[in-house]
């Protein structure tokens, strides 16, 4: 299976696995799966990290780049359908970070792992972290 993560997936996986249900901690240790990394994702970090809401402890650019070689998560550029898709959504949800996951994994066919229970209503499928 094909899972695109919300990026507060990865920081409590990364912080505080606990945080995660049982079931989408066994998702990041299943050879089989394909976890996805939006390039959305990376923007977010680092405006987070710019304005001092979020601490990564290295440089945004060598924290991606690690955690993506650990975790053996698989990177999802942001293509123009996917941003032309944002365009498309109903205002469900402000945030565009969220917004632009929702186009990628309408476009890709992925389910998304998130904890905001709002982006289901987009009729996406979320597994719930």
């Amino acid at each position: 299976m094909r899972y695109l993560l919300d990026t507060h997936v990865l920081l409590w996986w990364l912080d505080d696995a606990s945080r995660l249900r049982p079931e989408t901690r066994t998702l990041f240790s299943t050879a089989s799966n394909e976890l996805l990394w939006s390039a959305g994702s990376t923007w977010e970090l680092a405006i987070k990290s710019q304005i001092g809401k979020l601490r990564l402890g290295e440089p945004v650019q060598q924290f991606v780049a690690r955690v993506m070689a650990e975790q053996n998560l698989l990177p999802l550029p942001i293509h123009h359908s996917h941003a032309a898709r944002v365009a498309e959504l109903p205002a469900i949800h402000r945030d565009p970070f969220d917004r632009l996951l929702v186009a990628q994994a309408m476009v890709e066919g992925v389910s998304l792992i998130t904890a905001d229970t709002q982006l289901a209503a987009y009729g996406i499928e979320c597994v719930p972290a």
